[in-house]
């Protein structure tokens, strides 16, 4: 019955935590190797509880993200200290991660379908269709809803609620409805360097040599029942450093395409 346990899911739990085994080797050295990444705050993930966690993270690319996310969540379980050296902590890795992706990501390859079966909730989004924005934004389906309840309940769920991988556009209210009505405890995570790293999907290394930066910011102090759902959209904003006012300390210009700063902010290898 062990070797054959589930996750509400269906998951099959033997099989993924094979599968974030061999996927975490393949992957350490894009983190620890060809690129470095620089990590703040592993003690907030140690005090968690360990279950009812929502991070929210700012998005860079499809897959490279989340899968940062498993190596730090871990590492730091085994008391690493912002840092992800010995892969060893994937051994008994914490299997109730989950992470809310697009329905038509998932199914765009046999790669997506596969990784899927680590943890994704995926959801049909209501703005957005074949790549395309759409002009009449369809219903939230209850599916997806019912689905991110049940992985909160079960552990720890990572969400992104921009909803792209586009620098300071909107956060979506959906984010903010969950977290009223489940009333998670809120992690917020702002990443940097992973858009110079690798292509959009985050499955192909672009470039080697960047600084990469991870911060895990101490949970956010929401009032679920009074603050409402555009105060707490606010509230993300500013968590994971996607206010537009951001804009004014360093403009949207300059982060896509002024090289030297990315120079700077490149690290000279192993």
């Amino acid at each position: 019955m062990g070797l054959f346990k589930r996750n509400p899911f269906g998951h099959i739990l033997f099989l993924k935590r094979w599968m974030i085994r061999v996927f975490g080797a393949m992957t350490h050295r894009r983190y620890r190797g060809f690129n470095r990444l620089e990590i703040e705050g592993s003690e907030v993930i140690r005090k968690l509880p360990h279950t009812n966690v929502l991070f929210i993270s700012n998005h860079q690319t499809y897959f490279a993200d989340v899968v940062a996310m498993f190596h730090v969540f871990n590492a730091s379980l085994k008391g690493r200290e912002n840092d992800i050296n010995n892969i060893g902590y994937l051994w008994k890795p914490k299997l109730n991660i989950y992470y809310v992706a697009a329905k038509e990501t998932m199914k765009s390859g046999l790669l997506p379908r596969i990784l899927s079966y680590a943890g994704a909730i995926s959801v049909e989004r209501t703005w957005r269709a074949g790549g395309k924005d759409v002009t009449e934004k369809r219903d939230v389906n209850p599916n997806d809803t019912e689905n991110i309840r049940i992985a909160l309940e079960d552990g720890w769920v990572i969400t992104f609620p921009q909803g792209t991988t586009k620098p300071f556009k909107p956060i979506r209210k959906g984010t903010a409805h969950i977290i009223k009505q489940h009333k998670p405890i809120v992690v917020p995570i702002v990443i940097d360097g992973f858009r110079r790293s690798f292509d959009k999907k985050g499955l192909r290394l672009k470039k080697k040599g960047i600084f990469q930066s991870f911060i895990i910011k101490e949970p956010l102090d929401i009032d679920y029942d009074n603050e409402t759902i555009d105060q707490i959209v606010e509230k993300i904003e500013y968590a994971i450093e996607q206010h537009p006012s951001f804009l004014k300390v360093i403009p949207l210009e300059v982060l896509e395409a002024n090289e030297e700063l990315n120079k700077q902010r490149e690290w000279g290898g192993y």
